[in-house]
């Protein structure tokens, strides 16, 4: 392997939304430092089946709600 080529890895805590603490190695911080998670597995709509947070209109709806009033004529 190279010198100086691949990262520091230590050990940090990682803090879920919940107050629970595990420990992992990572590239973040330094040794011992703890990363405050402000979404994680436990409270994001993705895992828990929230609903979502976005609107819930797709493309056809909001050219729908911007042309629908169009019509085509015939003679």
């Amino acid at each position: 392997m190279k010198a100086d080529t691949h990262p520091d890895y230590h050990m940090i805590k990682v803090q879920m939304t919940d107050g629970t603490v595990f420990e992992t190695r990572s590239t973040w911080g330094n040794e011992g430092d703890t990363l405050h998670l402000d979404i994680d597995p436990t409270s994001h709509p993705a895992w828990t089946g929230g609903t979502r947070q976005v609107d819930q209109g797709g493309r056809v709806a909001q050219f729908n709600k911007r042309f629908g009033g169009l019509t085509l004529k015939k003679n």
